[in-house]
């Protein structure tokens, strides 16, 4: 995959949704209506779609009999963006409202986050930025850290009063982070056929991409081994994330990069529709 142009992703680029698979729906609503306060817009046989405002944010489609098949590619989180600290607050205390058991809790320097999975151990993350001029550098590079996460003085914010039951609306899909085979592979794909900015890489197990100088939209990792192998179709998980594009011109020159990649892609009515060298499947949209 040797390119002779970069083209990088304008830095209106944004995330939409993510698609799951789950294996008991019912199951999946009550989680994610009432411990995560998301909306449910429509149900469509298996399918159920949810937001916390007027966009869809998480797609779950029931796969009776599914399960998760360990160390492979596909997800390793989803990640909320909410507006502000208090929304946090309002997400934390919710949880410890109905007992949900979060998995960690992180300050990132450019971000304060907690970690839970949804009954399919589909990893969420959920977090709020820092205002970019806040956000650490060594060198010109970004820095993330991974320090605990001041969680009485998130809680406090809410000075005693009750956690509201609903997502904030302004809540948006903030990035994805993904179980990857090869990390230079992963690296090399988004940057050069994709167009994301590679920002930082953690380790030599984990990198971090964006447009536009974001933090990151994309995090990708061989957690699971170096040459994991992609999951079984019928297992639970990621079915694919979407990406929303600023206008055709963009989707065109993205079609130019998959095309002298030669890289395999389907234009679908909802959009163009590939997977990435670790088989996750990736849907780019036009806003």
């Amino acid at each position: 995959m040797n390119l002779s142009q970069h083209n990088s992703l304008a830095p209106s680029t944004t995330l939409g949704y993510v698609h799951l698979t789950v294996s008991d729906l019912l199951r999946s609503l009550d989680f994610y209506q009432y411990r995560l306060g998301l909306q449910v817009h429509r149900r469509q046989g298996h399918t159920a779609y949810l937001g916390a405002g007027a966009h869809d944010l998480i797609v779950v489609t029931e796969v009776s009999g599914a399960t998760k098949a360990p160390r492979t590619t596909g997800l390793y989180h989803l990640a909320l963006l909410v507006p502000s600290r208090l929304a946090l607050a309002h997400v934390l205390q919710r949880l410890v409202d109905h007992g949900a058991g979060l998995t960690g809790g992180s300050d990132h320097g450019v971000s304060e986050a907690i970690y839970l999975d949804d009954p399919d151990d589909n990893g969420i993350e959920i977090y709020r930025d820092r205002p970019r001029s806040d956000w650490p550098t060594e060198n010109g590079v970004l820095a993330m850290t991974t320090d605990p996460l001041d969680v009485r003085g998130v809680l406090d914010l809410l000075n005693g009063e009750d956690a509201e039951r609903q997502m904030e609306p302004a809540t948006i899909l903030g990035h994805m982070h993904l179980h990857v085979a090869h990390l230079d592979e992963a690296v090399e794909f988004y940057q050069r056929v994709i167009g994301f900015e590679l920002q930082m890489y953690y380790g030599r197990s984990a990198a971090f991409l964006s447009a536009g100088g974001y933090h990151h939209h994309l995090g990708v990792n061989t957690w699971n081994g170096v040459g994991a192998p992609p999951p079984p179709s019928e297992s639970v998980g990621l079915r694919y994330f979407t990406v929303r594009l600023d206008g055709q011109a963009e989707l065109d020159r993205l079609v130019q990069r998959i095309e002298a990649a030669q890289v395999a892609y389907e234009t679908r009515t909802d959009g163009l529709f590939l997977r990435d060298p670790a088989q996750n499947g990736l849907l780019f949209t036009v806003a």
